[in-house]
């Protein structure tokens, strides 16, 4: 049975589920926020396994499948793209990083949980996005990513979310995350809608979800964990993302 769209209704909705699966684990993330409150060393080391999964699963399975769909100068575009963008949306929306150091948190606690729900939203998307493009190239890949970005999306979330629960803005900072985690399943029907509109664009959509990932984790992860100041750990987080990619790697096959 096919969709409107063309594909198969079973694929939109495998897409959709695993997206909307992922994307509640953003809920996992804020109720640990709000369940251990700020803890420094906890933070950086969730950051660096963030970093480190996104990165490793971008280079080594989005960038090589767009490259081989698409060829290495379109999906070198893409990327170029993608950062770009994705580095105009940060300048044109106040990000939560930007609360820290403008010391908003004596007083501005409302204005800094809109934030946090700007940056929540904003990571998330693009993941529902590359989720959706893996999944339609390859159903492993896409599984692959999903369990990838759902590993992430916890520490991630409880790394953003933390600020705003000393703020004591934790029933807003509850909705904000339950919007945040539609952000993935939004990304992810607009990742099919892309493909269905221009199929032959397959893999630089692949690639552009990757540099928007990439872009993430280094612009705004990599200078959130610098703020807890406990390196060691965050290389730890790092290690431990890249133990769990390999084991997801040997258990999904290609």
């Amino acid at each position: 049975m096919s969709s409107a769209m063309g594909l198969p209704a079973d694929t939109i909705f495998a897409v959709l589920l695993l997206a909307i699966v992922s994307g509640l684990t953003t809920l996992i993330g804020v109720g640990l926020a709000v369940y251990v409150g700020r803890n420094d060393k906890g933070i950086a080391a969730g950051i660096g396994f963030s970093v480190g999964i996104m990165v490793l699963i971008s280079v080594f399975e989005l960038l090589p499948e767009a490259a081989q769909t698409a060829g290495e100068k379109y999906t070198g575009l893409a990327v170029l793209f993608a950062v770009l963008l994705m580095a105009l949306l940060h300048w044109a929306i106040p990000h939560i990083h930007l609360v820290a150091e403008k010391g908003a948190f004596a007083g501005q606690a409302m204005r800094s949980a809109y934030l946090v729900a700007l940056g929540l939203i904003l990571h998330d998307f693009p993941e529902g996005f590359a989720m959706a493009n893996a999944y339609l190239i390859n159903p492993s890949m896409g599984l692959l990513v999903a369990l990838g970005i759902a590993a992430h999306n916890i520490p991630e979330e409880f790394a953003m979310a933390a600020p705003a629960v000393l703020l004591r803005q934790r029933g807003f900072l509850y909705r904000a995350a339950l919007v945040s985690a539609l952000a993935e399943p939004i990304g992810a029907v607009l990742g099919i809608y892309a493909v269905w509109l221009q199929p032959d664009w397959h893999g630089m959509f692949l690639a552009f979800a990757a540099g928007a990932m990439i872009f993430v984790s280094l612009h705004e992860l990599v200078p959130m964990a610098r703020r807890y100041r406990h390196p060691q750990l965050f290389l730890l987080g790092i290690a431990a993302s890249a133990l769990v990619y390999s084991v997801l790697t040997t258990m999904i096959p290609d």
